[in-house]
């Protein structure tokens, strides 16, 4: 090692001890690490102490649920016994461990069990849950500890199949007690009342707890078209209904407001709990997405608060709701509450945003009801809703048509009038030629995009009506079996992304319809495109065919119904629009525009509606460049000079 290297590694030295020199805390920098740790020191002692008191804690609630369950030690044990509430539309098990309904069976519907792997034979009744699936706990919050009904085992009495009496007795003679009443058809009404107990809540302490799960079956054969209109709904006190995510993961989501009640909706049935006082704010609902093939869609949970009578005078008031998300069933049985209150359960049928709501509740939901009534194949329904969805926008079609058969026959005088404007920077001029053009002859250029503008509220309205519309389940039609379903040609044992695992003969039905009418449209449009608007209209194409195979991607796994009204919609706008080109001569289209013309120069001020505001807008366009070419002429004189 030569002087060089010594140095160089004396000069490494120094500057390493005077770094760590100079980055040295302070005295005082020292001082306040030093109680910097100490705080830190003396809070993970103070969180050890308190976990020890959290569990001595635990364990004096878990000693004085035990002493509370002495109380009721009588009703600890016990045989469970169950009783059928039944009638022509449910047939209800209510079990005497809880005083619960167990089970519950809607009947008149065919029920495909697809929750029992080994079991899959259709019935005519649907197990809307069964004690594997749900569970309903309330809690009483006394001083001394909780008493929970869904540890005790109650008497039955004076029972047949309408009504039953629950009653749990403490050992000092206190009672609950749940009574029981199923009205004619999906309704069942319950009374929740204690006695002998007004001494044992505190003054702000008079609640009756609920806490409710199930986890619900899948009832149809589509897994993720029904997990899509499976919901955890629930109504607000103040009026409207909101819902958890359809997809996502909630856990102990807080309601802030009040409401009125609370459904675990699949897509055509639901299990809804009323309460006649309402509850509380800060209820905590869950809902947890199931795995496809599992037999369940989803994870439903509620924890709730409403008021409740020590002296047992004014008993806590429930309505329970099994039965079809049926809009018209809905509303006869919110007549048959007893609670007198703006229930809106027929918000449970979702009918889409308020244009769209609008359109399927005053229009679809009363056509439908008519065409039912007839006792026709729902597939002619659905048929027959399109004749007259299509005899209503009829007029409005045609006149569409109309403008763009005159854009049509005029497209050489427009071709004419802009050959002049072909360079990339004549454009603007080229449209306000084209303009000019359409208003001499009184032709609206905006009017040829009506027809789509019309469909678009009805189809988006359709969209949200037919997967929702009961009556359509288990329809069989022409080669499809159940219209509320997809029909598969084809199926496979594995998911593949963006197909699934089957294919279905109305979805491509839809789709190639959908070719076909965009090319009947493209074909149209081109006949009446100028200049680079062609050439612009070609890229279009490409966009245009690729709307179809999207929606294949989208539509495989929807309803056959839906996708077949989309087939037949789209087969008789092909019609209309083939036999207006049909009809249509085009040269006596043209000597009416050519007559139009000679009145509208001969007289400029006839000219009304849009064609004479396109005039004054080309004749305003047209003096500012007049105004700006001479404000230009000027200023370049002005330099010349």
């Amino acid at each position: 090692m030569d002087k060089n290297n010594i140095i160089g590694f004396l000069l490494i030295a120094v500057v390493l001890i005077g770094f760590s020199w100079y980055n040295q805390p302070s005295a005082e920098e020292q001082r306040a690490a030093f109680v910097q740790d100490s705080i830190a020191q003396a809070k993970k002692e103070l969180a050890a102490k308190q976990a020890v008191n959290l569990n001595k804690v635990d364990s004096a609630k878990l000693r004085a649920n035990a002493d509370t369950t002495l109380s009721f030690h009588q009703a600890m044990k016990g045989i469970a016994q169950d009783i059928t509430l039944k009638n022509n539309k449910v047939e209800l098990t209510l079990s005497s461990k809880g005083a619960i309904v167990k089970k519950a069976v809607i009947k008149g519907y065919v029920g495909h069990d697809l929750h029992h792997q080994n079991h899959t034979d259709d019935k005519n009744y649907v197990t809307l849950f069964d004690a594997t699936s749900q569970s309903l706990n309330y809690s009483l919050a006394t001083k001394e500890a909780n008493i929970n009904t869904a540890d005790l085992y109650f008497e039955p009495s004076s029972y047949n199949d309408s009504t039953v009496t629950f009653t749990a007795t403490s050992k000092a003679g206190q009672t609950i007690t749940m009574q029981y009443r199923l009205g004619r058809d999906y309704l069942l009404h319950m009374n929740f009342s204690v006695k002998g107990m007004d001494g044992n809540f505190a003054p702000n302490a008079q609640t009756l707890y609920v806490d409710w799960k199930d986890r619900i079956f899948q009832q149809e054969k589509g897994f993720s078209f029904e997990n899509r209109y499976a919901t955890l709904t629930y109504h607000a006190t103040k009026g409207g209904t909101d819902y958890l995510s359809e997809g996502k993961e909630e856990v102990d989501k807080a309601i802030e407001e009040p409401i009125d009640w609370v459904a675990f909706k699949n897509q055509f049935f639901s299990a809804v709990m009323i309460a006649k006082n309402g509850f509380e704010s800060n209820a905590s609902m869950t809902s947890i997405p199931e795995e496809k093939g599992t037999g369940y869609l989803k994870q439903y949970g509620a924890k709730l608060k409403t008021k409740l009578d020590p002296s047992g005078r004014i008993p806590s008031e429930f309505e329970f709701y099994y039965g079809p998300n049926d809009f018209r069933i809905l509303q006869r049985v919110e007549k048959e509450s007893t609670f007198g209150k703006e229930l809106q359960l027929q918000r449970l049928v979702y009918l889409g945003w308020p244009l769209f709501r609008i359109i399927n509740r005053w229009f679809t939901l009363y056509v439908f009801d008519f065409l039912t009534g007839l006792n026709i194949n729902m597939g002619i329904v659905l048929i027959l809703i399109t004749l007259l969805l299509k005899l209503i926008t009829y007029p409005m079609v045609k006149k569409s048509y109309m403008s763009s058969a005159k854009m049509r026959v005029l497209k050489p005088k427009l071709d004419e009038a802009t050959k002049q404007f072909d360079k990339p920077e004549d454009q603007m001029q080229k449209q306000q030629a084209m303009m000019a053009e359409y208003s001499k002859y009184g032709v609206s250029p905006l009017s040829g995009c009506l027809p789509m503008l019309i469909q678009m509220p009805i189809w988006i309205a359709m969209f949200n009506f037919v997967p929702n519309a009961i009556q359509l389940r288990g329809e069989h039609f022409l080669w499809i079996k159940d219209l509320s379903t997809y029909d598969p040609i084809y199926e496979w044992g594995h998911h593949i992304w963006l197909i699934g695992d089957h294919i279905s003969l109305t979805c491509i039905l839809f789709c190639v319809a959908n070719v076909l009418y965009t090319i009947m449209t493209m074909r149209q449009q081109k006949d009446q495109m100028v200049g680079q608007q062609a050439e612009q209209m070609k890229m279009m194409q490409y966009m245009m065919f690729a709307m179809p195979i999207m929606f294949f991607f989208m539509f495989n796994d929807y309803s056959a119904g839906l996708n077949f009204y989309y087939f037949i919609s789209l087969f008789f706008s092909a019609a209309i629009m083939w036999v207006l080109r049909k009809t249509t001569n085009d040269e006596k289209l043209l000597a009416m525009l050519e007559n139009r013309y000679k009145e509208n120069k001969s007289n400029p001020k006839k000219m009304t509606g849009l064609a004479a505001r396109l005039q004054a807008i080309q004749e305003m366009q047209q003096k500012q460049l007049e105004e700006t070419r001479r404000k230009q002429n000027e200023l370049n004189k002005k330099k010349e000079k």
